[in-house]
């Protein structure tokens, strides 16, 4: 098996090479000023923009009560439910959340995938909690590494999309700067993901363009997301994202599929398996 400190030594290299291409004051942003440096989200949705259509909130009857608020509040904790009247959903993506909400009514658990250690796609990696993003910026490619299951992104700069695209779990991401930002296009994603944590559907049309850009005096990572999917929704529509930056070290080693198969003997769904190659 390989040491997982292996490969944070080996990050903290290619970090290296990366900032010798990007010591210039008037370059681009370094999202990884030094190998410590991650990012952990502020919250599990998506905020809306300032105007316009936005993304998918909380049901108003049945709002999200998170662990950490239930314990300062004595409040009893529960599971993510959308809004089955948000007007950004297709009648067909309204169903599909109305019967999941229906379950979760019904008793059935509504852990995110990230419990079963199935990929959560684009945009909804932005929405990994607890656990810190990290950058690995190069002038040909970008990294970003979800340290629960290390999962991570691969964003090509400077180039084109691909011709005739086969789709996959984060689809095929180009970038480049914009002064201080870092703007990604990111088209080619399967149906097997969502959106969001209650689990909002999209389809294999699914585009996200993402605006990566360091506020705050250097504290938070700030994204705003832009979604078209004319196969789920009826509009394109817009969120903002936020990241903490915490400096805990390096990445840490974080098995998600190790002994999770009996999560809490709980009904969750299992951990995805493959019953052939996706190439």
């Amino acid at each position: 098996m390989i040491s997982y400190r292996a490969i944070a030594a080996c990050v903290g290299a290619l970090w290296c090479a990366g900032v010798s291409q990007a010591a210039a004051p008037a370059g681009p942003p370094n999202f990884a000023p030094t190998p410590d440096v991650g990012w952990i989200a502020v919250g599990d949705m998506f905020m809306p923009p300032a105007s316009g259509p936005g993304p998918v909130r909380d049901d108003p009857a049945h709002p999200r009560v998170s662990n950490a608020v239930a314990a300062a509040t004595g409040k009893q904790a529960s599971f993510h439910m959308g809004d089955v009247s948000s007007p950004v959903l297709q009648p067909w993506a309204k169903e599909a959340l109305r019967q999941r909400n229906a379950a979760i009514l019904a008793g059935k658990p509504g852990y995110t995938r990230a419990v079963s250690c199935w990929p959560l796609g684009v945009p909804a990696f932005l929405l990994g909690f607890v656990q810190p993003i990290f950058f690995i910026q190069t002038p040909k490619e970008i990294l970003l590494t979800w340290q629960e299951g290390h999962e991570a992104r691969h964003i090509y700069m400077n180039v084109p999309h691909s011709n005739n695209l086969k789709p996959s779990w984060f689809g095929e991401s180009v970038g480049h700067y914009e002064g201080d930002t870092l703007v990604v296009d990111t088209i080619g994603m399967n149906d097997r993901t969502y959106i969001d944590h209650f689990r909002t559907p999209h389809s294999e049309r699914l585009h996200v363009i993402e605006r990566f850009r360091i506020i705050d005096d250097g504290k938070t990572l700030e994204t705003r997301i832009h979604v078209e999917d004319a196969g789920a929704f009826t509009t394109p529509w817009d969120a903002v994202q936020r990241h903490r930056r915490v400096e805990n070290g390096p990445m840490l080693e974080a098995d998600c599929a190790e002994n999770n198969n009996g999560f809490f003997n709980q009904d969750v769904e299992p951990m995805p398996i493959a019953a052939k190659p996706d190439f």
